[in-house]
């Protein structure tokens, strides 16, 4: 286990790592390209899935679908190799560079999960919303990487 929250102080100015888990035992976590500062995904993890990450130098994070901890490219090949950890102000979120090389961090192929942008501006009718893909090809395909291995997301 990581250090107890004992006080604000401690929390904000101190030297010891002491991060906030929500009631569930998670930690949200921002995950960028070391490279590029391209945001890659946003995922979670729990102690084990930290303390993993922080010990290895490769990206474990904590799978709400699967109800477990998974290590990032177990499955695909495409392994975050973990560059820095930051944690916030008051250590209940986490932003991580890493390296993927020439891979993908995005289950769906693209290189990152964030590969569509909502337009700004007034909005006509909500359920009409057409975002634009940024990404215009994708590293992987999906239908091969897992093909007979369960899908990483449920709807």
């Amino acid at each position: 286990m990581f250090k107890k929250r004992e006080n604000v102080a401690a929390i904000e100015e101190g030297k010891l790592l002491s991060p906030k888990f929500d009631k569930d035992g998670l930690i949200p976590v921002i995950t960028t390209d070391s490279k590029t500062g391209e945001v890659l995904m946003h995922g979670y993890m729990n102690n084990e899935a930290l303390k993993k990450t922080i010990e290895t130098k490769e990206a474990y994070y904590w799978s709400r679908s699967r109800n477990k901890v998974w290590h990032k490219g177990e499955t695909s090949g495409f392994f975050q190799k973990v560059k820095e950890i930051r944690i916030d102000d008051d250590q209940d979120s986490l932003w991580m560079s890493v390296d993927i090389g020439n891979g993908s961090s995005c289950h769906v192929g693209y290189k990152s999960c964030f590969y569509r942008s909502i337009p700004l501006g007034k909005i006509k009718e909500i359920d009409k919303v057409e975002m634009d893909f940024k990404e215009k090809g994708k590293k992987f395909d999906p239908s091969e990487v897992y093909k007979g291995k369960p899908n990483p997301t449920k709807i």
